[in-house]
């Protein structure tokens, strides 16, 4: 009890910078922009909602790893042959139905699980760019080798982000990927610890029913707090910068343009989904098609949403690896485009 009341005072003290800032915004849009403060709370709410069988599912996955001592065990299993799990997790991410922010909680689970960061960071850049939907969405959009070659920069992605950060973990870098408040308690810490038996039935322990339930309510608050807040900006960017303004400053034709869309591309939350045929119109009125391959890689790896999250998790050399895996690639795949399209 006095440990609980002492934690407790210290978070008085300490004001939470996610709740904080969500308390101010919204008491901000209630005073002087009613309206948008219940379209807001509205498309905030129906994110949560749709983003929630991830979230749960990552909780309660990296939950029972960490109860069960299963933990180690998935670390160890994915110990060594770095390039074949490299390879899979890119693969794997560009077939997977994930968006930017709905990732996030499967790779809190993974790293707290232990899974080393190269194979992390190439399904984390991979995963929001395609998926089976978006690839027959993309053909009927954009056409069949559009979409191909979008399928080939998630793959191309993974593998620049995994083998990138392989390189740069083998010369001592990212030890400790995760923020301490999210290794330590958040998500249920990012290193293995002392191999153990596992425990596949947890819950006939008492202490381990306890971690579970800690190790649950611990990772939904963290990543809860910081989702709801990415769409809540989010919500602000749709309603105060049009994605049509957005795509149009895009056009054009040449070099130029694809090193624009990368940079308007990086801060700029654009639906995948919704992108598609406005930058199939811009296309089609002369924008060079590479401008809008990079807008649709960068925007969907690095929108600002995605990247508070990101922030809100990693440790700051980790968040700025991966923006700077996301901006090079986009900008490389993107220009590699504009030469054989």
């Amino acid at each position: 009890m006095t440990a609980l009341v002492a934690r407790l005072g210290r978070a008085a003290r300490t004001p939470d910078p996610a709740l904080l800032a969500l308390l101010l915004i919204f008491a901000a849009l209630a005073i002087f922009l009613p309206g948008q403060a219940k379209a807001s709370l509205g498309f905030t709410l129906e994110s949560l909602l749709g983003v929630a069988p991830f979230l749960l599912a990552s909780v309660a996955l990296a939950a029972y790893a960490r109860a069960s001592g299963a933990d180690n065990l998935i670390a160890r299993a994915f110990s060594g042959r770095l390039a074949p799990m490299i390879l899979a997790a890119s693969l794997t991410g560009a077939l997977s139905p994930f968006c930017s922010c709905g990732v996030i909680p499967l790779i809190a689970a993974l790293l707290a699980m232990g899974v080393p960061l190269p194979a992390v960071m190439a399904f984390w850049l991979a995963s929001p760019l395609m998926d089976p939907s978006m690839f027959a969405l993309t053909t009927g959009t954009l056409g069949l080798d559009f979409a191909l070659y979008k399928t080939f920069a998630a793959i191309a992605m993974g593998l620049f982000g995994g083998f990138g950060m392989a390189l740069l973990v083998r010369n001592g870098a990212f030890a400790e990927p995760l923020r301490p408040e999210v290794g330590n308690g958040g998500c249920g810490g990012g290193r293995v610890r002392t191999p153990k038996p596992v425990h596949w039935r947890f819950w006939d322990e008492p202490a381990r029913r306890l971690t579970f339930g800690r190790s649950a309510l611990d990772t939904t608050l963290f990543l809860g707090k910081w989702l709801t807040l990415a769409f809540l900006l989010e919500s602000l960017m749709l309603a105060w910068v049009p994605a049509e303004l957005v795509a149009s400053t895009l056009g054009g034709e040449g070099i130029g343009p694809v090193f624009l869309a990368v940079l308007v591309g990086v801060p700029a939350y654009l639906n995948g989904y919704a992108a598609l045929p406005l930058i199939g119109g811009l296309i089609d009125q002369g924008m060079a098609p590479g401008a809008g391959m990079a807008f649709l890689i960068a925007g969907g790896v690095t929108s600002l949403p995605a990247a508070i999250a990101v922030w809100a998790l990693a440790r700051p050399p980790v968040f700025l690896a991966y923006l700077g895996f996301s901006v090079t690639g986009a900008l490389v795949l993107g220009l590699l485009f504009t030469l054989v399209g």
